[in-house]
Order: C-alpha cells, then structure tokens, then sequence
C-alpha cells in the first residue's frame, strides 16, 4: 500500500473512531442531564475517564510486547461496538454511566497504538508532522461528531442516536483492517504467559525499573496533563448542557459551537506539527497548557456578554482559543515522550498519557459538575482555570527540552 494511501486508511479509522466517542459523549450529558442533574451528568464523563486511565496503558503496553498493533485495534474496535448496545434495550442513567465507561475501555486502546504507528511513520526529522497528521484525522472526528450530536438531538429519538454511535465505531474498525503496522515486532511471539507476566511488570515496574518515567522530567508532563485534564475535562463534561439551558443557545448551535474546538484543530494540529519540529516541544507545551486555562475563563465569561451575535461571536472565540491551546499542548507533549520513549516502549508511555489524562477526567467531571449544581457553572468554571495555571507552572518549570531544533536531534537526559 502506498504511502497515502497508509495515510488515507489510518486517517478514516482515526476520524470515525473519536467522531463515535464525542458523539456519544455529548449526546449523554445533555439527556442525563435532562432527567437527573449536572453533577449526573459528570458522573457519565468520570466515567468515560475512569475507563480511558485504566486501560490505555494496558493495551499499550500489551501492543508492545506482541507486536500485534493492528489486532489490538481491531479487538478495541468491535469492543466498542458492543459496548454501546446495551443503552439500545435500556435507555436509563444507570446504563449510560456503564455504557460510556465500558466503551472508553476499548476506546483506550485506540490512541496509544495508532499513535506509535504514525509516530514511526515520520520518524525523528518528521515526528512533529506526523503526529499534526494523526490529531487532525482525530479532531475533525470530534468536530462533525459535535455537529451531527446537536442535529441529532434536535430532531430524533436518544435510541437513534445510540444506533448511530455504534455504525460509526463499525466504521473505524473496517477501515483498520487497511491499516499496515510498521513498527518494530518482537523477534519471537511471547507465551500469554509471558505476555501477563511483562504486562504486569511494565504496569507496576520495579523501582530500578522507573527510570523511562522520569526522562527530561516526562513526569512532570504526566502530571501537568493529569491537572490541565481535571479543569478542562470537567468543563467539557458539562458544557453542553451549560450552553443550553444557562448560556441560551439551541441544540443545533450547542453542537456548532463545540465544533469549533474541534474544527480549528484540525488546521491547528497540522501546523503545530511543523512547528515542533522547527522551535522544540517544550514551548508548545507550556504556551497550550496556559492557554487551556485562559478558555475556562472566557466560557465562565459567557453568560456576561450580551445575548445575541455578540454572545455567539464570543462562543466562537472561546473555543477556537481552546481548540488553539489543545493542539500546541497535544503536538508539543506527543512529539516530547515520543522523543524519550525507548523504542519497545512508545505505545506504553502513550498509553500512561492517556491514564494521566483519564485520571483528572476521573475527579474533574464530578468536582466541576458537583460545584456547578451546589453554586453555579461560572463559579465552577473559574476554579477549574486556577487548577490548569498551576499545571502550566509545572511544565514550565519540571520540563527539559526534548528536541534540538538546529542540529535536528533529540537530546535526552535522564533525571
């Protein structure tokens, strides 16, 4: 298969797969929050993170002793799909919260592997590019995941909606099927023994074992992603139901709203892309955390700006300002641990990123939604940006550039 057309088939897997997940996810909260409350609502995205922090770095980390990349996606893939079906025969709360955190089980498995396969494809000169390729694939899959949510909420039944989340999960586990794995395979297939035993090791290492954890200060990073996850997380987890019924918009605009966070990425993570391979990651990094924290604040902002065009255009703003900061700080972190990782290792530490996103996503959908249904969603909003200033102070300060933009090399250091 040729290269772009590598691209083509990885780019569609990608797209489909988190077009299903966001789908999914803002179709939950705003009808868990129709029938129960906000901090309900949080509960189904504590969920959703609870199932990410506790399975990607197992499926990574399975990826990488198998060397089996491709079944890992095609296995998360069909998990996916049944996963969705019981909310098909039970519509409750009860069986949303299950739901969304049994298909985020198998979605975990997804971004750390097809991560180390686009990673390989560019390799140390054309990492930053690569992975700007994959993370636009993945946010125009959240963008038309928003918009078709607000359409489909609009005008057709929550069972409806279920049906389609599971077509477009099928979708992307086809379209893995003309994915090829280029990485590194082990020289001998290990035993499911073996493959237990290295599993375990790897997620629970030994402390002479530790030392690719703390590799030009990647712990730091881990954390920062952990605390910036808690604030912006928990917004997320509630913001559509915010923009219906506090900010006063209609479905159908909820749904464009949110997609331009995800529509702007996808020219945002390309460029980023390029731009990590010309000044460095660690910039990126820091000037996308800060600018996360910047977005809590204008979302807590838009109930003071004038209804009409000018509140809209605000919108607009705030989420295009967080899209902006998501894309420097996920090109800018990926290409960082994709610099450090030893090269048996790469779908592992991608798989702890998302454990460090899923853990803040864990506490933030409930901290968030908790304080928006005891005091307000602007209160809660504003404490969410003080938790995502302190993690840019932590990059700011923990982290040791990764890449050498003149020499084109990576410097690592060990703690």
């Amino acid at each position: 298969m040729t290269s772009r057309r590598q691209w083509a088939a990885l780019s569609l897997a990608t797209f489909a797969r988190f077009a299903g997940a966001i789908l999914m996810g803002t179709a939950l909260a705003v009808v868990v929050e129709a029938r129960a409350s906000a901090f309900a609502a949080g509960v189904v995205g504590t969920a959703y993170y609870a199932g990410l922090m506790l399975f990607s770095p197992f499926w990574g980390a399975l990826a990488d002793i198998t060397g089996k990349r491709r079944l890992v996606l095609l296995v998360t893939g069909i998990g996916g799909v049944l996963a969705v079906l019981p909310l098909v025969v039970a519509d409750t709360v009860a069986v949303a919260v299950g739901s969304r955190g049994v298909y985020a089980a198998f979605l975990a498995g997804f971004a750390p592997v097809a991560l180390a396969i686009a990673s390989h494809h560019g390799g140390t000169t054309g990492r930053g590019r690569s992975i700007g390729i994959f993370n636009s694939a993945r946010s125009g899959g959240f963008a038309l995941g928003y918009v078709v949510s607000g359409a489909l909420l609009e005008y057709v039944t929550p069972v409806d909606i279920y049906w389609a989340i599971a077509a477009v999960t099928f979708l992307s586990t086809v379209a893995v099927l003309a994915v090829s794995d280029p990485t590194p395979t082990p020289e001998r297939q290990p035993t499911a023994k073996e493959v237990v035993a290295e599993t375990r090791r790897r997620l629970f290492p030994a402390p002479d074992e530790r030392g690719h954890l703390t590799t030009n200060g990647l712990l730091w990073l881990y954390a920062a992603v952990a605390l910036r996850n808690l604030a912006v997380l928990g917004i997320m987890a509630i913001v559509a139901p915010y923009l219906i019924t506090v900010v006063g918009v209609t479905q159908v605009l909820m749904g464009v709203l949110l997609a331009f966070n995800h529509g702007s990425q996808v020219l945002f993570m390309y460029a980023l892309g390029v731009v990590a391979d010309n000044v460095g990651r660690k910039p990126l990094v820091v000037v996308g955390m800060g600018g996360s924290s910047v977005f809590a604040l204008m979302a807590a902002g838009l109930t003071a700006v004038p209804a009409g065009v000018l509140r809209l255009a605000f919108g607009v703003a705030t989420f295009v300002v967080l899209g902006a900061s998501f894309s420097a700080m996920t090109i800018g972190g990926l290409a960082f641990i994709s610099d450090v990782a030893p090269a048996t290792r790469e779908s592992e530490l991608m798989g702890i990123r998302e454990t460090a996103k899923g853990l803040g996503g864990v506490f933030g959908p409930a901290l968030v939604g908790g304080v928006a249904t005891l005091y307000s969603y602007e209160l809660a909003f504003v404490a969410a940006s003080l938790v995502g200033f302190l993690a840019t102070a932590l990059v700011a300060w923990g982290l040791v550039e990764t890449y050498d933009a003149e020499r084109r090399a990576v410097v690592v250091v060990d703690d």
